[in-house]
């Protein structure tokens, strides 16, 4: 059985590099299936490597693209190492648009130690999910492996706007509207832009 480790999402190809995340967020879509936006399962039977990764890109006109994502079943900061070989590669071939990674912004806590730098040059936009606007809210929502994942996640987000053109931190719209107003408010004191995204079940 193929491995699905790049799927379109309209003029969007993301890549999925990974089924481990550190979250188990309440709305996730890994909830409702192995599938997300028609595409065939993204559970992957094993991590990639390399050249299983350069062999997908083969099959892949990138210049048919607006936008080559990192998102898949897992969190794609989980496997740093072969995210930024796979940035960097992508970069190399014709017609590469720009790159974005979405995460959930625990990569420093993942790995123990600032990893946004490692970012720079090979990501041209980081999206962070914020999911909410207080820790307590927080933490139920996404409910991460660490206590410290919020103040993480805000200084993670704060280190990318030294290292990456482009950062911003995204909720999604099944949040009360009281929750979203707290997450501007978050992201106005960083000095990031919130987007407020719609949920895909």
């Amino acid at each position: 059985m193929a491995m699905t480790i790049l799927y379109p999402v309209g003029s969007h190809l993301y890549v999925n590099l990974t089924n481990r995340c550190p979250c188990a967020c309440t709305f996730c879509i890994r909830q409702n299936g192995d599938g997300a936006y028609g595409s065939d399962s993204l559970w992957l039977e094993h991590e990639p490597d390399f050249d299983e990764v350069k062999a997908a890109f083969a099959k892949w006109d990138l210049s048919d693209f607006t936008e080559l994502v990192f998102c898949g079943y897992g969190e794609p900061t989980e496997a740093l190492e072969l995210l930024l070989r796979t940035a960097k590669y992508a970069k190399t071939l014709k017609g590469c648009p720009p790159v974005r990674l979405n995460t959930n912004g625990l990569s420093d806590l993942i790995h123990g130690e600032p990893t946004a730098h490692l970012l720079a040059g090979a990501v041209d936009t980081v999206s962070i999910s914020l999911n909410a606007g207080t820790r307590a809210e927080y933490l139920a929502v996404t409910r991460p492996k660490w206590d410290s994942a919020f103040e993480a996640m805000q200084q993670f987000a704060v280190d990318c706007k030294q290292y990456v053109p482009k950062v911003m931190m995204t909720v999604v719209d099944v949040i009360p509207p009281e929750e979203i107003e707290a997450a501007q408010a978050v992201a106005d004191r960083l000095g990031i832009t919130l987007r407020v995204r719609k949920y895909d079940s």
